[in-house]
């Protein structure tokens, strides 16, 4: 055999040593590649109509520190505030296209995907937050069901406070809310409900033009906590409050079922036990701050009004009227019948409460 031979059959080519090379790289770049997505934490967007600076976004952002501290850095929030991705109803669709995975919701958001939440808010049915507690509590098992149907996890309960009216005309009554331009949310059951049995037709708006109505003269009256008519600067365009406390808005913490099952099960126990702890402390924070707003409400000139026991009698009457109305559309007879019980307001309880309570 020539020594030529021996050379051909057993040293590699040069062409086949690069072959080698490329793959052995190829291989590397894949690996490493993998290794770092491994190691890339799992980002959870998050939408909010809340602005920077709020209860929410301060608490929120505790949490999300706890949460990477927690998870070893592998799981985080990425935080989008004051309605940056457009009002409730547009954070559920983006909700359901993966755009964004979790939100935290007023009861308008959250009524579009289980309408008996609304029941909790139903107007003039709770004297205090002792009561409303004690309702949230008895209907939650109720409500995580509910919500896993529709593909949601019900993470939390979060408060969004005590709603009043304010307006640019004194209101004492019924009958002086009938002469001022009021807003509604656009598609509000509950709020529409309401207007219609005291005799209002509202204007309904999205929350984003609520305050270029209010400096247009479009309209001339709004509802909400005191909180949230700070937070979103409707306080400026408006002279007084009703003291009477209409109801109470409360809000939750939602995210997509198939988002939260992809999580590894680790995760996921974290995730839960770091919003549950941190929800509650949001509660409080929210709570407080309503009373720290209220404050601030009278040192800008906000003038409060109050009523009288026949225009509160007035006002018990109506709304005792849209729950059976709406018991059967929004709510069972059964889930109202469980909030009455537990409700004293509704039975012309004249026990004095602080307007967070």
């Amino acid at each position: 055999m020539a020594p030529s031979q021996g050379v051909i059959n057993h040293a590699p080519t040069e062409g086949f040593m690069k072959t080698k090379l490329s793959v052995l790289v190829v291989m590397v770049s894949f690996f490493l590649c993998q290794s770092l997505a491994w190691s890339a934490p799992i980002e959870v967007k998050f939408a909010n109509l809340a602005p920077e600076g709020s209860a929410w976004a301060n608490v929120m952002t505790e949490m999300d520190k706890e949460l990477q501290s927690a998870s070893g850095g592998r799981i985080k929030f990425k935080f989008y505030w004051g309605g940056v991705m457009g009002d409730e109803p547009d954070m559920l669709r983006k909700l359901k296209i993966g755009q964004i995975h979790a939100a935290g919701l007023t009861g308008f958001g959250l009524g579009q995907v289980v309408s008996s939440v609304r029941v909790l808010e139903l107007p003039m049915i709770f004297a205090n937050t002792t009561e409303l507690d004690q309702a949230k509590q008895k209907l939650l098992p109720l409500f995580k069901t509910e919500f896993q149907k529709k593909g949601f996890e019900f993470l939390a309960y979060a408060d969004v406070g005590p709603v009043n009216v304010f307006a640019n005309k004194p209101i004492h009554s019924i009958a002086d809310m009938r002469g001022a331009k009021f807003w509604v949310w656009e598609g509000d059951p509950l709020a529409l409900a309401a207007f219609k049995a005291f005799g209002i037709s509202p204007i309904p708006l999205a929350i984003p033009d609520v305050m270029t109505s209010l400096q247009t003269k479009m309209i001339d009256g709004v509802y909400g906590p005191p909180l949230g008519i700070v937070a979103l600067q409707w306080h400026t365009k408006v002279k007084y409050m009703m003291g009477q406390r209409f109801n109470y808005a409360v809000g939750a913490f939602i995210i997509d079922k198939k988002f939260f099952d992809s999580l590894p099960s680790d995760l996921r126990r974290i995730f839960s036990q770091v919003t549950e702890k941190y929800c509650v402390k949001l509660v409080q924070r929210t709570r407080e701050d309503n009373e720290k707003a209220l404050q601030s409400l009278k040192g800008v000139g906000i003038e409060t009004v109050s009523i009288g026991v026949k225009e509160k009698a007035e006002i018990l009457a109506a709304s005792s009227k849209i729950w059976p109305e709406l018991a059967g559309k929004l709510f069972s007879e059964e889930l109202l019948n469980q909030v009455k019980s537990i409700g004293t307001e509704w039975k012309g309880s004249s026990a004095p409460v602080s307007q967070s309570q």
